[in-house]
């Protein structure tokens, strides 16, 4: 029989999930300071200044043990392998996206990530969905067709945004090993075309963003730690508190980017965009409404 987590415990994670999702709120105010680098090769240098920042961590925090362990499995190395694509799609496709413009069509990817989520448990694990699961589903889908009727030049960003990183979460979920190890390897993974894709920027006409002017250098040094700490970030707080109360704060992180793109990047919301973001709301309110309910009801019967 499992211990009971201490009554402190989802205090205690709140702050480091907090902390997570507000880094991944405010990743476009950096993304505009490299707005000069090409997202391809910008993605690049994310994925070789990644690396080294894990590798201390994990020394750190003394998880070797567990990348070695990782290594040795075929099954276990396969899988972050297609976990290492699909996180360099998300990664480029949220950095050009953001470079582009197209701010509203990243944050809706992200509010459409957990509905996602639940279907393709539904679909991959067996999962079952409850009847409000259904209709939040069902009203995230309407907000898809607006967006396809009216905004279907980005649609495919909100769409590649959700379907990527809920399809990692997924091969991640069937893999035993931890979030921090598991970046690692898939940044080793990466780190090959990562190193090709700066070399050839470097021999290019224009010539390499890196290594010309400190601040910039300075400034793509820094997306390896704006790419592993909310991560660390987020591990403390799956620990610490209920899922079920992180899926809820998931949603600052979207919100965030949206409260940008009408403040600070100023971006025009058309009227498919405004009611694409009503639907959504409404489909995630049924959603954490049912999550709160269940979660009480389980309370209730221990």
């Amino acid at each position: 029989m499992t211990t009971p987590a201490p009554a402190t415990a989802p205090a205690s994670g709140l702050l480091p999930a907090l902390g997570a999702y507000t880094i991944w709120g405010f990743l476009p105010l950096y993304l505009l300071l490299v707005k000069t680098v090409p997202p391809f090769e910008f993605v690049g240098w994310r994925i070789i200044w990644t690396l080294p920042l894990c590798l201390l961590i994990v020394a750190f925090r003394r998880q070797f043990p567990e990348l070695l362990a990782a290594f040795k499995s075929a099954r276990t190395m396969l899988a972050l392998g297609a976990s290492a694509v699909l996180i360099a799609v998300n990664w480029f496709v949220y950095i050009w996206a953001i470079m582009a413009g197209e701010v509203y069509a990243t944050s809706i990817g992200y509010y459409l990530n957990p509905l996602i989520n639940v279907l393709l448990g539904t679909l991959f694990l067996g999962e079952r969905l409850t009847r409000w699961q259904w209709l939040a589903v069902a009203i995230a889908l309407a907000a898809v067709v607006l967006l396809a009727a009216g905004a279907l030049t980005s649609l495919w960003i909100s769409l590649t945004l959700g379907f990527s990183f809920g399809l990692y979460g997924l091969v991640r979920k069937q893999v035993a090993v931890g979030s921090l190890p598991g970046l690692t390897i898939e940044s080793a993974i990466l780190l090959l075309p990562a190193a090709a894709i700066a070399a050839w920027y470097g021999m290019s006409p224009a010539g390499s963003s890196f290594g010309h002017d400190w601040q910039m250098s300075g400034l793509i040094v820094f997306s390896g730690v704006l790419t592993a700490v909310p991560l660390l970030l987020f591990a403390l707080a799956a620990r610490r508190m209920d899922y079920s109360t992180l899926g809820f704060i998931q949603y600052l992180a979207p919100t965030i980017v949206f409260i940008l793109g009408l403040t600070v990047f100023k971006q025009p919301l058309a009227p498919a965009k405004f009611f694409s973001f009503v639907l959504i709301w409404i489909a995630v309110a049924i959603f954490v409404a049912d999550l709160w309910a269940r979660k009480r009801a389980a309370k209730r019967a221990v």
